[in-house]
Formats: structure tokens, C-alpha cells, sequence
């Protein structure tokens, strides 16, 4: 079936069956700009996912953003393209390692970014996204924090904050491939390249970029470029999963984005055939132990209501 076929089918039982596709910033074009009713990071599409009103909520992204979108709607219908669809990052820590990190560290309070599973997020205080980490850490009176589980965003996050940052050795198996070495090749052959670089990155990489930010904050960036006393860049990098600037390019046509092209390979799981076929059997669907699911949705929601943490932290 031609991709026209595919787009036009999902659009239509979409409004058939009340459903709004979810798609992540790292999905392809033929998903973001074809079928998606909500486009953003994992921030965006959380905060989002609460306002819905429809019955059912496809998430085209991987697995932890499909739990996340029903922890915060438990009484609609979850459905993730193919469930197989995980994270390096996410499957680096589990439930028992947290609950081992309380025993060895007690009284410290335990902040997991948004990419774990939601058996994770239940043992953890609250959550974060690597837009509004910094926000989040700084709002816990304690002057020690655990934070789950990339240690670059950690990293981060603590050559920012006063607090002593206790770490988690995981790591996103895409923005580790990134080296300040093919940065440089990359400024050598394009004069003036600006460089954005994704807090997911290794510390060397961010030293050597122009800006560090979530991919809500380098959509930003690039568009109010003003606003930050540049001009506007006319060449980009992005030191982040490729599609993200397959995706930017028709939002911006007059930048001329440089493509080192990581690709996630979990991300590229979710395909159009398979969002047809998730919108015709209403399958596979997204369930979340009860137990589980009360205390993980409250760590979202202590996310969710910090002042400030609802937009882009710079």
C-alpha cells in the first residue's frame, strides 16, 4: 500500500474511532507531519497526553512515553504501535536497583527522569525530563539527590546545581555515539556551523557544542534565535537521533541542517504499517499494575506540579 494509502486510512479511523496519535520528535516525517495530532519531547507529549480528550491515545515513541501517557489517562485506551519498541536507557536500571540505591543512601530523595519504566518511576520521589531536570533538582530541599539514570544528563544537571548529584551509569546507546573529534570534522567542512546538542550526550560533547537542550528546546532556539542575541543559524547540527532533522527541515527551509544521522533503532520500530493495523484491532494495548501504577503516576504528577516545570528551562 502506497504511504498516501497508509496516511489517508489512519487519518480517517482516527475521527471513526476518537483516537489521537502521540508522536515523538524522533519519529520519521511520513509519522510526524502525516498522521501525528500532537508532535513534541517527552515532556510536551506527557502534559499533553492530560488534556486529550479523546478515547483512545496511540503513542508512536517508545514504550516508557506509551506508560507515561496512561499513567496520566488511566480510564482511556493506550495503545503503543509495537510494544517491542524499549530503551537502552530505560532498561538500565530496575526496580530493585532503586530500592538497593534507598537502602545504601536513606533519606535521599530519588529523581528519575522520565526515560524508565513505570515499575521504576514507582520507586522514585518524582520525575524529570531532560528540559526541566535542573528545575526539578533544584526544587528538592535535600542538598543530596539521586538521579536515574543517564549519567550525562546528571552530569549535567550537576555542573549546574550546588547539590551533591548521586548517579546512575546509564547511558542512551544514540547520543553516546557522539565525539567532540566528529564535531570538529563536521566545523571544519561548514563554516559557521552552529552545533546543538542534546543534555544526553557525554559532557565532552556538550563542551564542544553551541547550545544544550532538550528537542523542545532546540526547536525553540532555532526559531527565537533573536532572543538569544544570535543570528539566525543558517547551518545546524544536532548532536540528537536523525529523524529530528529530517523533521525540523520543512519547519525551517532556510536552515540547512547537517545530518551525522544516529538513529535509534527502537524509535524505528513504530511504522505506518503498524499504526494502521494498532488503529484497526485496537491492539496492543498499554495495562499497568495497579500497584505499580498509583505510585508512578505520583511521581509524574509531583513533575507535573512543580511551578516552572511545565516549560522549557534554560
Amino acid at each position: 500500500m502506497p504511504v498516501i494509502e497508509y496516511t489517508h486510512r489512519i487519518n480517517q479511523l482516527k475521527k471513526e474511532k476518537n483516537a489521537v496519535i502521540l508522536a515523538h520528535n524522533y519519529m520519521t516525517p511520513q509519522i510526524f507531519h502525516g498522521i501525528a495530532d500532537i508532535t513534541g519531547d517527552s515532556l510536551g507529549l506527557a502534559r499533553e497526553a492530560v488534556n486529550t480528550e479523546a478515547d483512545i491515545i496511540i503513542v508512536c515513541g517508545v514504550h516508557f512515553m506509551a506508560e507515561t501517557a496512561k499513567l496520566l489517562n488511566p480510564d482511556k485506551t493506550v495503545i503503543i504501535p509495537d510494544p517491542a519498541a524499549g530503551c537502552s536507557l530505560a532498561e538500565s536500571i530496575t526496580p530493585e536497583d532503586v530500592r538497593a540505591l534507598r537502602v545504601k543512601y536513606p533519606g535521599v530523595p530519588v529523581v528519575t527522569y522520565v526515560n524508565t519504566s513505570a515499575g521504576v518511576k514507582a520507586e522514585c520521589d518524582i520525575c524529570c525530563t531532560s528540559g526541566n531536570a535542573l528545575k526539578i533538582v533544584e526544587s528538592l530541599e535535600s542538598d543530596r539527590v539521586i538521579f536515574l539514570p543517564d549519567r550525562y544528563l546528571a552530569s549535567y544537571v550537576a555542573s549546574r546545581t550546588e547539590k551533591e548529584i548521586i548517579t546512575w551509569p546509564g547511558s542512551c546507546e544514540v547520543h553516546e555515539k557522539f565525539t567532540p573529534g566528529e564535531i570538529g570534522r563536521f566545523r571544519d567542512a561548514v563554516p559557521g556551523l552552529t552545533v546543538i546538542a542534546h543534555p544526553e550526550c557525554p559532557p565532552d560533547v556538550l563542551d564542544a557544542s553551541d547550545y544544550t537542550g532538550s528537542t523542545a528546546q532546540m526547536i525553540d532556539f532555532i526559531g527565537n534565535a533573536d532572543l538569544h542575541s544570535l543570528q539566525k543559524p543558517e547551518s545546524i547540527l544536532l548532536a540528537t537521533e536523525c529523524s529530528m532533522s529530517d523533521n525540523l527541515s520543512s519547519i525551517f527551509p532556510d536552515v540547512n541542517f547537517i545530518r551525522p544521522c544516529n538513529i535509534c533503532p527502537h524509535m524505528k520500530l513504530i511504522t505506518l504499517q503498524k499504526v494502521l493495523k494498532s488503529l484497526e484491532d485496537l491492539t496492543p494495548v498499554v495495562e499497568i499494575p495497579n500497584d505499580v501504577a498509583g505510585r508512578a503516576r505520583s511521581a509524574v504528577e509531583q513533575m507535573l506540579s512543580v511551578k516552572g516545570s511545565n516549560h522549557e528551562i534554560y
